[in-house]
């Protein structure tokens, strides 16, 4: 955590209103810095960065910041909306951290949980062919590039010409061209998943009918599998971490609900 990060997150509240003079090491209109205070803050940031200020520095990073604090409220930037929603940004993450931080750290994963997981959602390997669809297409250009897929499609299928050969004619994929189409070994959560989940679905070698994605329309050809023993443990464990992680929060707020009426209108367009 930054020294300006710890800062932000501290404020600076004198803990005692009666402190001796002795103890209160600087005063900003009003508002003590107390050796306390300045202690409790100090060490926090010695504990978590390697190079810490000098007292001295510090000491001038709390006054700043006390004076940062109160020019913003002469100036009412507390009614600010981009304030405002950055406050609210910051009370969502309080609660988040207070209720489920401690659920989340004490997440394990076991070797047979991630076998459990890697059986669903192996590593593939895969080539593709694609026919771009460019982003916030219109009708007639949605169309006119699915007319196009289906026509290469047509010739990909009626081909007895290597894969990778039909892929230098006929992909719109410059990154992949001169390799086959070849994407190299990718998982669930690196392709898109209509994509992977097309992919999947083929036996070795084996084409896929046309699959649309944001990018475009894709012929696919499944050309590997990668057995668990060679498989990347650290992905498989972070997937499976992830998915624990995202039942904890699916529960809260499955919870949470229960507490509020709500009511969806309308689906986004």
């Amino acid at each position: 955590m930054s020294l300006r990060l710890l800062v932000l997150l501290l404020p600076l509240y004198s803990s005692s209103l009666f402190a001796a003079p002795q103890d209160v090491l600087a005063v900003i209109d009003g508002r003590k810095i107390t050796q306390e205070d300045f202690d409790l803050r100090y060490n926090e940031v010695v504990s978590k960065t390697i190079n810490a200020p000098t007292k001295e520095q510090f000491l001038e990073d709390l006054i700043r910041y006390e004076m940062g604090l109160q020019e913003a409220r002469k100036r009412n930037l507390i009614n600010d909306p981009i304030v405002k929603e950055r406050i609210n940004q910051e009370i969502y993450k309080g609660l988040i951290e207070r209720d489920l931080s401690g659920k989340i750290e004490k997440i394990e994963v076991v070797e047979k949980e991630m076998k459990a997981y890697y059986r669903d959602n192996p590593q593939i390997r895969t080539s593709h062919i694609l026919i771009q669809l460019k982003p916030n297409p219109n009708d007639e250009e949605r169309k006119a590039a699915f007319k196009r897929a289906q026509e290469i499609y047509k010739e990909v299928k009626g081909s007895k010409r290597p894969f990778k050969d039909l892929v230098r004619l006929y992909t719109d994929d410059t990154f992949n061209k001169d390799n086959g189409g070849d994407v190299g070994w990718q998982s669930r959560v690196t392709l898109v998943p209509n994509y992977y989940d097309a992919a999947l679905k083929l036996k070795t070698n084996e084409l896929s009918g046309l699959i649309e994605t944001q990018f475009g329309f894709h012929i696919i050809q499944l050309t590997g599998k990668r057995p668990y023993e060679d498989a990347d443990k650290a992905q498989i464990r972070a997937a499976v971490y992830d998915e624990k992680r995202k039942d904890i929060f699916n529960d809260y707020f499955a919870n949470l609900r229960k507490k509020y009426k709500i009511k969806v209108l309308k689906k986004p367009k």
